[in-house]
């Protein structure tokens, strides 16, 4: 039996670019901490630049911080052309960043639910605005980080955006199944296009990160006290990142492959191959999504 996969086996990263979005705290800023370690020139893809900057600090090595709004299509274009003039290679995305707020319906500057705005749309598009950077380094990859709330989640194509009885839960849980599905479509196109670029995803099971205390912010002081009630149940943050860090650099890797946390509801302990939504891995299902996605964003590749 082989020993469990941890940060020390990540190859030299030297010569590689590698662009972390929401890369100033938890699982972002770790995964982008252990590839500037390994070498790697490190974008911090943030949408507050202050706190990104003091994230570059505490990181050292090779990083660069640039600002990121994934709620806002302009935002992701003004980052994907200014990036993709400085960096014409790029030999690694990680689609980190991720938003779960609790309280009531709120949307993008673009006008999509927020949670499927941010987590998989504003994605969606910076992935196929910096597609010829990946596709000119040789065996790049693009990490799609899951969760696992997409499991019981559904994809209602006649209400997308969750406008008819909004539940916050259903709507985190709907963006992760779609930013999944993403995930998996992304490899097939990639396969059917005979491209050495690799899809790969993770999920890091119940984290402690700072996503939960800002789920509950809008209860006040309610709210802070079940946020520290639900840290008591997570995994440390260095536990929850090994997934992506996985997919992002083991060269045994293949593309399509998911990896998560292999404790009971995988919401904690060692890593294993995870296991996706049926809807996930329906054809029909994410070639809709993607071709939704085409549609909404005015992104299209592959």
């Amino acid at each position: 039996m082989r020993s469990a996969w941890t940060a020390d086996r990540i190859p030299d990263q030297h010569g590689r670019v590698a662009v972390v979005t929401g890369a100033n705290s938890g699982l972002g800023l770790l995964t982008a901490t252990e590839l500037a370690g390994h070498g790697a020139r490190v974008v911090l893809a943030v949408r507050d630049t202050a706190a990104g900057q003091a994230a570059a600090q505490r990181i050292g090595g090779d990083v660069e911080v640039r600002h990121l709004d994934l709620a806002s299509l302009a935002s992701v274009r003004a980052f994907a052309e200014k990036l993709s003039a400085d960096h014409p290679v790029i030999d690694l995305l990680v689609n980190n960043a991720g938003l779960v707020l609790l309280g009531p319906r709120r949307t993008t500057a673009d006008g999509f639910e927020l949670h499927l705005g941010t987590n998989m749309l504003g994605h969606f598009a910076l992935t196929g605005l910096l597609f010829d950077n990946l596709t000119a380094a040789p065996g790049a990859r693009v990490v799609s980080l899951s969760s696992i709330t997409h499991k019981n989640a559904h994809l209602d194509f006649d209400d997308l955006m969750c406008e008819r009885n909004y539940k916050a839960t259903e709507a985190y849980g709907r963006s992760k199944l779609a930013t999944t599905a993403f995930g998996i479509e992304l490899d097939r196109r990639l396969r059917a296009a005979g491209s050495s670029v690799l899809s790969v995803l993770a999920h890091p099971g119940l984290t402690r990160t700072n996503l939960t205390p800002r789920a509950w912010e809008h209860r006040g002081r309610l709210g802070q006290l079940i946020a520290r009630g639900g840290l008591l149940v997570t995994q440390p943050v260095e536990q929850g990142v090994l997934p992506q860090l996985r997919v992002a650099t083991d060269p045994e890797v293949r593309g399509g492959q998911f990896f998560g946390p292999g404790g009971p509801g995988e919401a904690r302990g060692r890593m294993v191959e995870a296991r996706l939504n049926r809807e996930a891995s329906d054809p029909a299902i994410t070639r809709r999504l993607w071709e939704t996605a085409e549609r909404l964003t005015g992104v299209a590749y592959l």
